[in-house]
């Protein structure tokens, strides 16, 4: 889907500056963007190896622990229908750690790998669960502490101060992770409230221990 969108926008932009005559700005935009995206590319990737590095120093020392431990009982909360110990929660925590450093790219794998895990509790398999759902908006508005992406590609441009998006990265992501979890609290009440009761149970026994006799079948 992703590729057919930007194959339309690649087309539409060629015939444009072919019907306009600017095929020429067509050709040197090409090459720029390539040369843009290599070069952002380098930039990103000194500081998503330091801090992946410093990921893995956390971890073996553990500081990962530490953080897993601490963010258990927010997990518990948030995915209250995945059992305690399952595969599922170790992935989901090393996701939102990566999150929490801005770490985008490093928490990617592990949320794919979540999804596969809550993937293994979905009773139907064509339609996602509560708790992917959660993971989907939690991972899209995940609240960042440091954002590591977002200062490479400003270090890499020149920004004068590329760190200085801190506080504002904060509060935005603050704001989108609460409005992300208010939105998944009330679809998950709506949806329970939506569900059908259980029918009563069928008694199969009298008070006095011997099977129950039904009414249509007795006899004057």
């Amino acid at each position: 889907m992703i590729n057919g969108i930007w194959l339309g926008m690649i087309l539409i932009g060629f015939v444009f500056a072919a019907v306009n005559g600017r095929m020429d700005e067509f050709t040197a935009a090409i090459f720029d963007g390539a040369k843009n995206g290599v070069t952002v590319s380098f930039g990103l990737i000194s500081v998503l190896v330091f801090w992946m590095g410093m990921m893995r120093v956390a971890e073996d020392g553990g500081l990962m622990k530490i953080i897993a431990r601490v963010l258990g009982p927010v997990v518990s909360f948030l995915f209250p229908d995945v059992p305690k110990g399952h595969p599922a929660i170790g992935y989901i925590l090393s996701n939102m750690s990566a999150n929490l450093l801005g770490l985008g790219n490093a928490a990617t794998p592990m949320g794919i790998k979540a999804m596969q895990e809550l993937q293994t509790l979905n009773p139907d398999k064509e339609t996602a669960t509560p708790a992917m759902c959660t993971l989907l908006a939690l991972n899209t508005a995940s609240i960042t502490l440091i954002p590591a992406t977002l200062i490479a590609v400003r270090l890499n441009y020149g920004s004068a101060e590329p760190a200085g998006i801190v506080g504002t990265t904060l509060a935005a992501t603050a704001v989108a992770t609460i409005a992300a979890i208010a939105a998944d609290r009330f679809y998950r009440r709506l949806t329970l409230l939506r569900r059908p009761p259980r029918p009563p149970a069928v008694r199969t026994g009298s008070a006095g221990g011997g099977p129950a006799v039904p009414h249509s079948s007795m006899k004057g």
